[in-house]
């Protein structure tokens, strides 16, 4: 490992300019260097003949120069050098332009690989810029060739031969990390052999195999990591023992509502965790309706009565208010003072609920991200809820943590994630699931239909508005964008409130509005001053209008199902049958089998799943707000069904060793320190 921590000016053909270009990809030793994968590869191990490739597609030919190179200039300031040469199939030109040096480098009766792009002008075929060699020591066809991220100063040549250089002198020094067990069980590629074959495959199978054995290793890094994490704060954090509290069965009887079974279990296991003197750090997940706000409620309770301050956050004031609202009638006849903090209060107001909190008169604050401002201070916090954590990110659940000496945390959000991504995404958390609705909700109905079913969507909003009912309309632009051809919010609200809805209340909100705007439409809307909300996603989270029971969303090819699924939740939540209507201009296979998932299901976690399949990469759900470590080549969301091969196989090491003292695992203890460096020396358990 020492040599390949070498400082990477070293390596032959870098020196200390190039080393400074290569600093910029964060390429600063040997090591480094080796796991600098290249973004993609292009084929050219796979050889055609001229006659038998599809224009316009690459390919790999054996040709031979049958006649002289021309050079022809069309206009001034450019010039088309044009070799003859035939193949087993026919014959054909090579084509450079504005390549004038080349004409020399081509005999009559020479053999020579080329790969380049088909093309056919008239009866004449014609590649075109090809790259070619004459012996095979030069390499560029024939083989799958690396395509690497650049910068400025530096080509994908450059680093190829650099590469080259690195591997042939260093690669013997590489470690392998894995286990001899867990590389035989899972048929893994041997390291220095994945190294290898990432940077300069032999085969389309050995790439494969490379790619899939360093994803599988740095993955298990990644997990192994947070599971030492999650264990070693579960045993440092001192926290909390609270007292048993009689009166929380007193208080559960005389809730309008009966828990459903699943509320249960998940409180059961709040309570145990606030039964031992550990810090509690829960993530509760739960489908949209499922009630989550009542297990925060009991939450608060039991910290209450055990003499200590709870607070509450929440990403926007109208859902802060909302759960104050909800809140404090819970708790009104029970002698809990609850209080609202927001950003639009008067200073005043402020800095009386300040002193009130710091004195301890104040159980329970409910509000934005006001409540982590620095000037304001608890009597004794005890728990510290966060609502819709993917609006948050770990910081802000850190600096709340701060406010109190380590108070018990619990995490809500309504968005769903797979338990295999909630391993990583909320490594530090222990993970609750509410996966049960409560009884008595109607199922809304989901209709996707094409933009020809406009106007009777219309007429069915009309028909519901005349009936008392409220509607959502939801669109994916602010603006009107005259590159892309969206409805959007602004556009669409104009022409409803000015035709088709003339005679009712129309209002708009999007995310461009200050606080107080959004706050003051989204207070009209339920005080059904507003027959029709026009809006951005922004209504996404959390508000709850219970008159509300339709939600068309415009262009829903645009959003991700998760998100469809969310913007769906905002409708259902009174006693009429609700409806939401999916307008879909998309054309293709896969926005059509979107639109018949959320159709025929209503379950927050299958639809993420089948987000994922069909979506693959990208960001699915925003990673970097959750602290994770970079990774080089793996991929949370494709690399789904590693990910659940290597959960299984970090379980069984957590259970076997815990602290990965065994020498088996000692490169992969090493590595699990470089991983997560930013969190300091003192990771893993001694």
């Amino acid at each position: 490992m020492d040599n390949l921590s070498m400082n990477i000016q070293y390596v032959k053909g870098v020196g200390p300019k190039r080393a400074s270009r290569l600093n910029k990809l964060n390429i600063k030793t040997i090591y480094d260097l080796l796991y600098f994968f290249p973004r993609e590869y292009e084929d050219r191990s796979q050889f055609n003949t001229i006659l038998n490739t599809p224009i316009g597609e690459k390919a790999s030919l054996d040709i031979e120069i049958v006649g002289p190179s021309k050079v022809l200039r069309p206009r001034r300031n450019m010039s088309i050098l044009k070799v003859p040469f035939k193949d087993s199939s026919g014959y054909g030109y090579l084509v450079w332009f504005n390549q004038e040096y080349l004409k020399d480098n081509f005999n009559i009766g020479e053999k020579l690989k080329v790969n380049g792009k088909i093309n056919k002008i008239g009866m004449e075929y014609q590649v075109m810029n090809p790259v070619f060699e004459k012996n095979s020591t030069d390499n560029k066809v024939g083989r799958i060739l690396p395509i690497y991220p650049l910068t400025k100063g530096l080509s994908n040549n450059e680093v190829i031969k650099i590469m080259k250089s690195a591997l042939n002198h260093y690669l013997e020094y590489v470690e392998e990390s894995l286990p001899r067990d867990i590389i035989e069980k899972y048929k893994l590629m041997e390291k220095v052999n994945a190294i290898k074959n990432i940077h300069f495959p032999s085969n389309k199978e050995n790439l494969l195999d490379a790619k899939r054995r360093l994803i599988f290793e740095e993955l298990l890094v990644l997990q192994l990591g947070l599971f030492i994490i999650k264990n070693k704060s579960y045993l440092n954090n001192k926290g909390i023992k609270f007292e048993s509290v009689g009166e929380i069965d007193e208080f559960i009887k005389a809730l309008p509502f009966t828990l459903t079974q699943s509320q249960k279990n998940v409180f059961k296991e709040i309570q145990d965790d606030m039964d031992r003197p550990i810090q509690m750090n829960r993530l509760v997940q739960g489908d949209v309706g499922s009630g989550k706000t009542i297990i925060a409620a009991l939450a608060m309770f039991r910290c209450v009565k055990s003499g200590y301050q709870a607070a509450m956050m929440a990403p926007t004031e109208i859902l802060a208010t909302q759960h104050y609202e909800s809140l404090s009638k819970l708790f009104s006849k029970w002698n809990i003072n609850c209080k609202l903090l927001t950003g639009s209060l008067t200073q005043k107001k402020k800095t009386e609920i300040l002193q009130k909190l710091k004195d301890g008169d104040i159980d329970i604050i409910i509000g934005t991200h006001a409540i982590i401002q620095e000037n304001i201070e608890f009597y004794n916090l005890g728990l510290a809820i966060t609502d819709e954590q993917h609006r948050f990110g770990v910081k802000q659940r850190a600096i709340l943590n701060q406010k109190g000496n380590n108070p018990d945390m619990l995490v809500m959000t309504a968005t769903p994630i797979p338990r295999t991504l909630a391993l990583i995404l909320y490594g530090d958390l222990d993970i609750s699931i509410i996966d049960e609705l409560p009884p008595g909700r109607k199922e809304i109905e989901t209709y996707a239909v094409g933009p020809e079913m406009i106007d009777r969507i219309n007429k069915f909003i009309e028909k519901q508005i005349l009936e008392g009912r409220q509607a959502y309309i939801v669109c994916p632009l602010i603006e009107d964008s005259e590159s892309i051809s969206l409805n959007s919010a602004e556009e669409l609200y104009t022409i409803l409130s000015n035709t088709t809805f003339k005679n009712f209340n129309v209002g708009l909100l999007h995310g461009k509005m200050n606080p107080k705007e959004k706050d003051e439409i989204m207070e009209k809307f339920k005080e059904h001053k507003l027959d029709i909300l026009v809006s951005t996603t922004v209504i996404e989270v959390g508000v709850n209008v219970p008159n509300s029971n339709i939600m068309v969303v415009y262009n829903a090819e645009r959003f991700g199902l998760a998100q469809l699924h969310q913007l769906r939740g905002r409708v259902g939540r009174g006693e009429y049958q609700s409806y939401c209507i999916l307008l879909n201009y998309g054309k293709n296979k896969i926005a059509r089998e979107r639109m018949r998932i959320l159709q025929s299901s209503s379950d927050g976690f299958v639809i993420s799943e089948k987000d994922l399949e069909l979506r693959g990469p990208g960001e699915f759900f925003g990673t970097k707000q959750h602290g994770l470590p970079e990774l080089k080549i793996a991929n949370l969301f494709s690399d789904i069904t590693i990910l659940k091969l290597v959960q299984k196989e970090a379980l069984k090491i957590m259970d076997m060793d815990k602290n990965l003292q065994s020498s088996k695992y000692k490169v992969l203890r090493s590595q699990i320190l470089d991983m997560f460096k930013n969190l300091g020396d003192d990771l893993i358990l001694n």
